[in-house]
């Protein structure tokens, strides 16, 4: 049975769409199998070959040669096999090809079907590869556009959309149709399951946001001069990262800062004025703790020597307020970001139950 024109438009998938031709005559085949099977009651004695090389497709089903039928749909007697081997006999099995109308009509609507799949999922795989290669990264997306009452946003990345929900937004920006935003991939589902395809996580409130901003505007971290090794956010407010340099003679923290505050101030400046505060990290928890609380200065911490990663902070009475911060988010964005228990106290009333964050 010949079908150029499947096999044309196979040939052209492939080469257009780079979906191997094999795989597109295994989905074929196993869709015509599917189909024609119920005439037999769905008895795997149906068989389909197809060759791309002489555009020829075989369909066809064994049966076995028998001197008494007991199953019509698998067994046949030697009077009939005999009409398409001529020296059929008992215990042979035949292929009896399916040449009919009906099977060249099921050949091309199953072909289209798997055709149009087969697109489906190689148009998937490509934007998967995209989306996966991004994946932990920033990109620069396209608004779409907003709904007027979630304040959700689609925008566009590459050649795909995504949606930027309203919870996933920076508090208090406005995002308008063709704005150009910088959103972060916190990862990709595969979609295999959904018609839509590969879906992407996106988030402009992520911590991994800003790291991967400064990463892009300070060299010493793009070379690994600088490492980068905690980041605690609240988005629209304040963040904090501690960075480190096994060079002793790179400032880590004012690599980052930049000439001026050029560097963290382009990063402010594109987080629509959130509040950045760089620490040095330290391997000595006490020295860490205490810069985590900047802009505040700190007398003493003292480590639970429990092992319970908790630790008591004296401050300087006037800088109190200052090392807890409004509503208490410095001293919460520094417990995140050194992963330590802290308790507040105030150098006056050490003894005295004050913040525990």
């Amino acid at each position: 049975m010949v079908n150029k024109e499947l096999f044309m438009a196979m040939k052209m998938l492939e080469k257009e769409k780079g979906i191997p031709l094999e795989t597109l005559c295994e989905g074929i085949q196993k869709a015509l199998v599917t189909a024609i099977k119920r005439d037999y009651n769905n008895k795997d004695i149906v068989f389909c070959e197809l060759d791309p090389e002489t555009d020829s497709m075989r369909v066809f089903v064994r049966k076995n040669v028998v001197s008494e039928i007991v199953d019509p749909d698998e067994d046949i007697t030697v009077e009939q096999a005999q009409k398409y081997k001529p020296n059929a006999m008992v215990g042979d099995i035949i292929e009896i090809e399916l040449e009919t109308k009906e099977v060249s009509r099921i050949a091309a609507d199953k072909g289209k079907h798997v055709i149009r799949q087969g697109i489906r999922e190689a148009e998937h795989g490509r934007l998967r590869e995209e989306l996966e290669s991004h994946n932990q990264e920033i990109v620069t997306a396209k608004v779409s556009r907003v709904d007027p009452e979630t304040r959700d946003a689609v925008v566009e990345i590459g050649k795909t959309q995504e949606t930027l929900f309203r919870s996933e937004q920076i508090p208090n920006e406005t995002l308008v149709p063709g704005m150009l935003i910088k959103v972060y991939i916190a990862g990709v589902a595969d979609g295999k399951d959904d018609r839509r395809g590969p879906r992407a996580t996106i988030s402009r409130t992520h911590p991994g946001l800003v790291k991967r901003l400064f990463e892009s505007e300070v060299p010493e971290i793009y070379d690994g001069t600088v490492e980068i090794k905690s980041v605690s956010r609240e988005a629209g407010s304040r963040t904090k990262i501690a960075v480190y340099s096994a060079d002793p003679n790179v400032d880590a923290v004012g690599a980052c800062i930049g000439p001026r505050g050029s560097r963290v101030g382009k990063i402010v400046d594109m987080l629509y004025g959130e509040k950045i505060d760089i620490v040095k990290y330290s391997e000595n928890p006490a020295e860490f703790i205490a810069a985590s609380l900047a802009p505040a200065d700190v007398v003493s911490v003292t480590v639970d020597e429990n092992g319970e990663k908790s630790c008591k902070v004296i401050v300087p009475d006037i800088q109190l307020s200052l090392a807890i911060g409004n509503k208490g988010q410095n001293a919460r964005l520094a417990a995140k970001l050194t992963g330590w228990k802290i308790d507040i106290k105030p150098e006056s009333g050490k003894d005295e139950p004050t913040l525990v964050i």
